[in-house]
């Protein structure tokens, strides 16, 4: 790893002058924010590629390395779909399904580094897994009352899954006898995060996914008196707080990540340099941007 940033990463956006008094006199700073956004999901995917095998990182087992940068390549992934879907104005209620999966990957980021312990990852790993095994079960269960004549469906499905599992380095045991995975909630309080926000991240972004009331109300129902109820159409913008929230965990994780694998916190200087002047600029957008909703009403 080269430990010159500049050496491979873009630098941050730069923005016409007059761009910052349209915001300001629209109050809508997401232009500014988006492309500060992409820079976040540009930043992620950097750091998951760098090498495991760079001399600032200390020994880490190969497979819990891998978890790390797959979940951070993994928001980087989901940030460009949402980079794609905001662009067009549109599809907002479909931003905040994944702005919920790319904020618990980060968590889970932050979460393993934090916990620094091989069975941390092993219960990580057999979460995933033990749905996997139990699908396993249900086939070989299918095949066995079929006398042994299996769909071709099963046989593709069968290998997929024991891939999986040799790929974890975790033996079938292993698996069923790993601890459960601390939910998010859990996650959230060993990194000191409060009550409310994993109320506001998590539990907020639960309607989104569960297709709760307050959820259809908000993105997939109009009512109108005299009309009554009726579907509403592909209008729902991305709001401003999903563009700062959601990178400012991720810079969050990224961080967190090249402090867990760095031998020497020094070696990683110039990248977290980078990840803190990125969120600096977040949080002042922040504050312009939500100025108004917090004074007096």
């Amino acid at each position: 790893m080269d430990t010159n940033a500049a050496n491979f990463l873009s630098g941050p956006p730069t923005f016409p002058t007059d761009l910052l008094e349209r915001c300001k006199q629209a109050r809508d700073y997401r232009p500014i924010l988006f492309e500060w956004y992409k820079y976040v999901g540009e930043l992620s995917n950097r750091a998951a590629c760098l090498a495991p095998g760079s001399p600032a990182f200390r020994p880490i087992p190969t497979v819990h390395y891998a978890v790390l940068v797959g979940l951070l390549n993994r928001c980087s992934k989901l940030m460009l779909s949402n980079m794609r879907l905001s662009s067009t104005k549109r599809y907002g209620e479909t931003t905040r399904l994944l702005d919920r999966s790319i904020t618990e990957s980060a968590i889970k980021v932050r979460w393993l580094c934090y916990k620094d312990s091989p069975d941390s990852f092993t219960r990580y790993l057999a979460d995933g897994l033990k749905k996997d095994l139990e699908l396993k079960r249900h086939i070989e269960g299918n095949i066995y009352d079929q006398e042994g004549d299996a769909l071709v469906i099963e046989r593709r499905m069968l290998p997929s899954i024991q891939n999986c599992i040799a790929l974890s380095g975790l033996s079938e045991q292993e698996i069923n006898h790993a601890k459960k995975l601390p939910d998010l909630a859990a996650m959230c309080r060993d990194l000191d995060l409060d009550d409310l926000f994993y109320t506001a991240i998590q539990r907020m972004g639960s309607h989104s996914v569960h297709g709760t009331w307050s959820d259809l109300i908000f993105n997939y129902l109009r009512y109108d008196d005299g009309q009554g109820f009726r579907p509403r159409d592909h209008d729902v913008e991305t709001q401003d707080v999903q563009f700062v929230i959601v990178p400012l965990l991720v810079l969050a994780a990224i961080t967190d990540f090249l402090n867990y694998v760095a031998a020497d916190p020094s070696r990683v200087n110039d990248f977290v340099s980078v990840l803190e002047g990125a969120e600096r600029r977040i949080v002042e957008l922040m504050d312009l941007s939500w100025t108004s909703d917090f004074g007096k009403a």
